[in-house]
Order: C-alpha cells, then structure tokens, then sequence
C-alpha cells in the first residue's frame, strides 16, 4: 500500500473519508486485484541504506504490500514478518518469498493496523510510506510500532512531507507531517531514544499525464536504547 509504483509498501494515514467510503480493507484489495503486481518488486532504497550496517535479527514490516522489502530481509538474514490489510498482496508477497527460496525465514500476518497489531517484539521495524487515501489512524500506529522495538533494536519510519500526493496537478490532498512533528507526536524520552538518521530529499516523480511533479520525503531512524 504506497503511493506509486517506485516504492513497495504500506499505506495508511489518517484522512476524513466520506460516509460511503470503502472500508479500508476493501479498498485495499481492490487496489491489489486490479492488476498481477502493481509495485516494481524493488526493495525501498532508504531501507537497504538505513538496515546494512544493521546486525540481523528479527524484523517487523508494516504494510508490507507485496512483499519486496520483507523478501530483501530476509535474503540478507532477518527473520521476517510482514503484516498488511489485503490477502491478496499477503499472498502474492509469499509467493515471491518462496520462489526466491526465502519462504522460511518470513511469517505473513494481515491486520488492519488501526484494529490489531501484531505481537512480540522486534530488531528492527519498519514503516515505509505509511499514508492513505482511506482512514487509518497513522500517530496510533506508529506509537504502537515504538512499543514494538525491543530494546537495542531500530525503528524506521520513511514518509511524504508536504501535501499527499495526486496525479492530479490540479488537487492536492491532506498535509504529510514532517519528521520533527512525526517526533513531536511520538514523545519519546530522550534518555530511551537515540536519533540515528533524520533526513528529508526532494525528488520529482513523473505522472501518468507526463509532467513531472515534485515530492519531498523524509527518513526517520530511532535507536531505542538498551538499559
């Protein structure tokens, strides 16, 4: 669930949706059956950066989509399990776990995030590009994935910054947070939380109309500290 076809993950954020709405479950299988892959395949590229000086260990990815991050993952060592909301990005993401000989390293669990949230505790978690055009609280989960971190172990948010993005040059959508608010939100103790990487790039992303359009992201790593 993300926004385009250049990033393989999940989507939810916290939009006001109109009383006959599709639940966010629905909407979400109905993006995935629309077509038989509809993201690259391509692990996000700020995860391979932020996770490969990483001891492996067990990792936790939220809103895995079709599963290319998790199956990067686990290829390199980590004991994986990718949670989502549709069954049908779960099973296309196992299939392409077992294909590349990795399907025992990955547990596939689906959530809707807003409503569940997967048990234990993690080395790494991970949330890339966690934002919606359905509701899901996004702050609720977020501070759900802090408590998720075993102690030592990493936290990875990588999100929009600025309006949600449309293919639509004439609308744009809800205002992303930037990682200051996104830490502000979460509240964590200083004396618990180590910042490791607190970045934001602007890059462009050509539309389906062919005019390339600007879009700011931002990289949060949070070490949560042993004591």
């Amino acid at each position: 669930m993300t926004d385009g076809p250049d990033h393989d993950g999940a989507a939810a954020d916290n939009h006001d949706g109109a009383a006959d709405s599709p639940s966010p479950e629905d909407f979400w299988e109905s993006f995935y059956e629309r077509d038989h892959r509809v993201w690259s395949g391509e692990p996000n590229p700020d995860l391979v950066r932020e996770v490969a000086d990483l001891p492996v260990g067990t990792a936790l990815d939220l809103g895995c989509g079709e599963g290319a991050d998790v199956v990067w993952l686990a290829e390199h060592g980590w004991t994986v399990t990718g949670v989502d909301i549709s069954r049908t990005a779960l099973d296309r993401a196992a299939r392409q776990a077992r294909s590349v000989g990795v399907g025992d390293r990955v547990r596939w669990e689906q959530h809707d995030l807003g409503v569940s949230f997967p048990e234990g505790r993690y080395d790494l978690v991970s949330a890339q590009f966690l934002h919606s055009p359905v509701d899901l609280p996004r702050e609720q989960i977020l501070r759900r994935a802090v408590e998720a971190v075993s102690p030592g172990g990493v936290l990875l948010i990588v999100g929009h910054t600025g309006s949600f993005p449309s293919d639509n040059p004439d609308h744009s959508g809800p205002r992303m947070p930037t990682s200051e608010e996104v830490r502000r939100a979460l509240d964590l103790p200083q004396d618990q939380w180590q910042v490791l990487t607190d970045r934001t790039r602007q890059h462009s992303r050509t539309g389906p109309d062919g005019q390339s359009r600007s879009r700011t992201d931002h990289t949060l790593t949070l070490r949560h500290l042993a004591r």
